[in-house]
């Protein structure tokens, strides 16, 4: 891999979900990634945000080889991974790993912490078990746990416990990308900004890349160096973190930053607020699929399908308006 080439590079990825009705017949698609193009450097955090629904997970997933994807490239340290199963699926799996949402559903009941532990280092590694063991007990004690927890089951802990069992887990591989689903969902506050300080300090140990999933745009402008806004399964704009929260394009992306709430009021980016609901991810409108719930939407935009285009330095943006628009400051 060139040193200048992306760990990560993602080439008009698609993924696409049968709607079948009672019979099984099939009666329409959910396009729930629809020619997603991004790259990851080495050593960022990149940051994906969007409502629910707009494919965030799936493409965690469909990256992370937990579901296929139907059209598109995944490029991870050079090797195209798109379609890669059995021992080859494997072997990469070591370098990119994936952080489920509920890290206590992602840890076997019946296991102790130990037992969940060593799995990995057992399937992956040929390390004796006085090796994995040992392995066990250090990366416990990155994360910030004693060693008396290798002997709990994952309902004996806490939920920030649970998610830094999670985190421990995967780093006994020693990944170089590790993708966060939502890595502070359900955490208090206190506990949440401990999570955020622990992945920060494991990113440098490490040496880790982190794509970081999020609906939480306060968290991902703390976290994150860059960030993709996804909405109905596609990108519709990417920039440096402080350069979309200083000057987003898109509508859709000034409509969640207007959303930041803030101590004493609403943070306003101007006076462009979101409003209705998506489309039917099953039934998407034509042309943009942001124009029925935009304010700003004219003709071209039901015409023609915007596309993510070069604005301004590394500012990307898929917006038929965005240059008569202008940025929008806070």
């Amino acid at each position: 891999m060139s040193a200048t080439a992306p760990l990560l590079r993602v080439e008009m990825l698609r993924r696409h979900f049968p709607v079948r009705n009672v019979l099984g017949v099939r009666t329409g698609t959910i396009k729930a990634l629809d020619d997603v193009t991004f790259g990851v450097r080495a050593g960022e955090t990149f940051g994906i945000v969007g409502e629910s629904g707009c494919g965030k997970t799936t493409l965690g997933k469909t990256l992370a080889g937990i579901h296929k994807p139907n059209a598109g490239r995944i490029l991870f340290e050079g090797d195209d991974i798109s379609n890669l199963q059995g021992a080859a699926r494997a072997a990469v799996s070591q370098r990119l790993q994936y952080i489920h949402q509920d890290p206590g559903n992602a840890l076997d009941p019946r296991w102790t912490i130990g037992r969940s532990l060593d799995e990995p280092l057992a399937t992956h590694t040929s390390l004796s078990r006085a090796d994995r063991a040992a392995r066990s007990r250090e990366i416990l004690a990155a994360v910030g746990l004693p060693a008396e927890h290798l002997y709990l089951y994952p309902h004996e802990l806490s939920g920030g416990q649970q998610r830094r069992v999670g985190l421990a887990r995967i780093l006994t591989l020693k990944p170089r990308l590790v993708i966060l689903d939502e890595p502070t969902s359900g955490l208090d506050v206190s506990i949440q900004a401990t999570v955020l300080k622990l992945l920060q300090s494991l990113q440098k140990a490490f040496d880790l890349t982190y794509l970081f999933i999020s609906h939480d745009l306060s968290v991902v402008h703390l976290m994150c160096d860059r960030v993709a806004v996804m909405y109905l399964g596609q990108i519709v704009e990417i920039a440096p973190v402080a350069e979309l929260f200083a000057a987003a394009r898109h509508p859709y992306s000034r409509s969640l930053l207007a959303a930041i709430p803030r101590i004493g009021g609403r943070r306003i980016t101007d006076t462009f607020a979101l409003e209705g609901e998506p489309p039917d991810a099953g039934n998407l409108p034509s042309g943009c699929r942001f124009r029925s719930r935009c304010p700003h939407a004219a003709p071209i935009c039901s015409e023609h399908e915007p596309q993510l285009e070069p604005k301004a330095g590394a500012h990307k943006t898929a917006c038929h308006l965005a240059d008569r628009l202008g940025p929008a400051t806070a």
